[in-house]
């Protein structure tokens, strides 16, 4: 008998928060293989191999992982970008070969669950940014026209993480002869929490028609962050423009608005009916996954239903999905979706698709929203071919629910709190081996962390002043062991003015504490939770950032003290620093299963654990780096604000009036 080497790989890769970019190469030496007969059938390959070898089912797997954007062929399997450009993620697609290289620990263990089909939450994962409109507009200008006031233009930039490089983004209209422009013109811009996206307004007097900026005369410019503008108060913010040398060049007025439609959920329901039947032995059993389209004709999972077992007529259960998730704001957008008939063993079989849009969904139940489920191989091999089956849509309806962007214009407040490990572990300071060592041209990993958060988060909290916290050294001048001192020294006023101040707390610190031990977590979450449990309101919301070097040595009662802390306005970042293994860390990051204590399951997830060894750059780029840990670590905040929200039935203060300009002068196109 003729017999054939069938190879599988599996990649394990550490866990990651659920908003991250893969970054992870396949372990080869985890190569596996199995002698097979050559003419074994599909069915029976399991019995050889949980995992079946990849070459019998035509998923096109090689040991070395292909590169490229990502496109999705008729039977829905894709090559997804898996570079190091920022963004690129997963597809989720179970015949995607990227995703059964890089799911989590042996891929085919997930796949003898039913629920690994549809393993995907569209509240959390790969959803466009919410959209806020900016608009602008100045006082007190410089006049630099001599007969007349300016005609002020306003031209935005943003600048991107890795290259610092600015790039316009657009331009408003030019308004003739004011000094006090109210611009109509207005920009939509991503918003990201996670992201410190740094904004440059340049204003210039309007001189002639010509569309080169160098032609007219500057009059001022402001820098800022898109996180500044949402989260000072009423989401506006007025600051004075700068760039002329001993002049005074007037003020800028920044007003953001989310987009409306960013904040619908719509809900359906879908039946089929006379799927083609692929299964040897039974009916089939049906699935259906959703893609969202691109710009660059590309396509983008955004939900996965249930699978309904052994029928050719499936009723699936109603789901909900952000309209954002679904078309990202535009109703015309097409909307493909693929069904699929399940298999154990992951080689699901292509039923057929159609497509649709928002727009025609939302017609709710009518002819118009029964879909002919085409496989397009079958149609060009039979002439008679009709269809697949078909596909009903049942119910359609679609609500507003109120935006983490919603509570923070009504003036909800984040505070930040940081606490630093000072474990012996850490090395002596003094010494460049220590992860506190203080390199003059260098930030260590503790001041990296703590900016990357901290910068991100400061511009939610109005005063700018943050409790800093240290745990496990001897203070002076008895040599007390402390798991919950300020840097600053001053216990009844542990506050720092800004992120600089919090470093510059740090590092006085280390000239006048001991390094110590043990590694204890619980008093540090006890210490904000009692501010956390004073204001339950829905005002203000807690953030405490925890870096450490080592195992916790507290377990037990850091797992009662998170528990407890779910029930509470905060969420817990812990940043794990050095070469240390951080397994046990792990078990408080409660994404995949819930945190408990003494039997009792903590009410939501309020943890994210990560090591930033995970995000250094290999080239350096300590800015690009503190940029990805940021995004990973504070990707969850928003999602956890709104379930501590939610939970206690709060809804948004109603924002302030929106600001009203005067009427407006004549504007002209530039």
């Amino acid at each position: 008998m003729l017999h054939v080497l069938a190879l599988r790989f599996t990649a394990r890769r550490p866990r990651r928060p659920r908003h991250t970019s893969p970054r992870y190469e396949p372990d080869h030496n985890r190569l596996k293989a199995v002698l097979l007969p050559l003419h074994t059938p599909n069915f029976l390959l399991s019995t050889f191999s949980k995992t079946p070898p990849l070459s019998f089912f035509n998923l096109p797997i090689s040991l070395e992982v292909q590169r490229g954007s990502a496109k999705l062929d008729g039977r829905g399997v894709c090559y997804c970008d898996l570079g190091e450009s920022d963004g690129a993620r997963l597809c989720e697609s179970r015949t995607c070969p990227e995703t059964r290289a890089h799911m989590e620990g042996d891929v085919m263990d997930k796949l003898e669950d039913v629920d690994s089909v549809y393993e995907f939450d569209p509240f959390t994962g790969n959803i466009p940014a919410t959209k806020v409109e900016i608009t602008v507009s100045c006082r007190n200008l410089l006049d630099k026209d001599t007969f007349s006031k300016s005609d002020p233009l306003c031209v935005l930039y943003t600048q991107g993480v890795e290259t610092k490089q600015w790039r316009e983004f657009g331009r408003t209209e030019v308004i003739d002869n004011t000094l006090n422009p109210d611009f109509v013109r207005k920009y939509i811009l991503d918003y990201f929490f996670e992201e410190k996206q740094n904004l440059r307004f340049d204003l210039y007097d309007v001189d002639s028609k010509s569309p080169d900026l160098s032609k007219h005369d500057f009059l001022g410019q402001m820098f800022c962050t898109l996180g500044e503008i949402v989260g000072s108060p009423a989401s506006r913010l007025e600051k004075p423009l700068g760039g002329i040398p001993g002049k005074k060049c007037g003020a800028i007025i920044l007003s953001a608005e989310e987009l409306s439609n960013c904040r619908d959920v719509a809900t359906m329901q879908f039946c089929a009916n006379k799927l083609d039947k692929k299964d040897f032995f039974g009916k089939s059993d049906p699935f259906m996954v959703f893609y969202r389209s691109n710009e660059d004709g590309t396509f983008t999972i955004c939900h996965k239903t249930e699978v309904v077992k052994n029928t050719l007529n499936p009723v699936w259960q109603s789901f909900n999905i952000p309209v954002r998730a679904l078309c990202n704001g535009d109703y015309d957008r097409t909307i493909k979706v693929e069904v699929y008939d399940w298999d154990r063993d992951g080689s699901h079989d292509f039923i057929g698709e159609f497509t649709t849009s928002y727009r025609e969904l939302a017609r709710g139940q009518s002819q118009f929203n029964v879909y002919e489920v085409i496989n397009a191989k079958k149609k060009m091999k039979k002439k008679k071919y009709v269809n697949s089956g078909t596909v009903t849509l049942l119910s359609f309806s679609v609500e507003s629910e109120s935006t983490f962007l919603d509570y923070i214009k009504g003036g909800t407040q984040i505070n930040f709190t940081v606490a630093i490990d000072f474990t012996a572990s850490n090395g002596n300071p003094s010494q460049s081996t220590s992860l506190h060592y203080m390199n003059p041209y260098q930030m260590n990993a503790y001041a990296m962390a703590l900016k990357a958060v901290g910068e991100i988060i400061q511009d939610y909290d109005s005063d700018k002043m943050f409790p800093a916290l240290g745990f496990g050294a001897k203070l002076p001048p008895d040599g007390r062991v402390s798991h919950e001192f300020p840097l600053n020294g001053n216990i009844e006023n542990p506050y720092c003015n800004g992120i600089e101040g919090i470093l510059e707390a740090y590092h006085q610190s280390l000239k006048t504490v001991q390094l110590y031990g043990p590694t204890n977590f619980a008093p540090i979450i006890n210490h904000v939770a009692r501010y956390a449990a004073a204001v339950q309101d829905g005002s203000q919301y807690f953030v405490l950032l925890i870096i450490t070097d080592g195992v916790i040595s507290d377990m037990a009662q850091t797992k009662e003290a998170i528990v407890n802390g779910a029930k509470l306005p905060m969420s817990i970042i812990i940043v794990g620093v050095g070469q240390a293994e951080f397994d046990a860390m792990v078990e408080l990051d409660g994404d995949d299963i819930r945190v408990s204590s003494r039997g009792k399951l903590a009410e939501r997830d309020i943890v994210q654990f990560v090591p930033f060894r995970d995000y250094m750059d290999r080239t350096g780029n300590h800015v690009l780096s503190m940029a990805r840990l940021a995004k990973d670590v504070l990707a969850e905040i928003p999602d956890q604000f709104i379930s501590y929200m939610k939970s206690r039935g709060i809804k948004p203060n109603p924002a302030p009036p929106p600001y009203t300009p005067p009427g407006h002068t004549h504007h002209t196109q530039i």
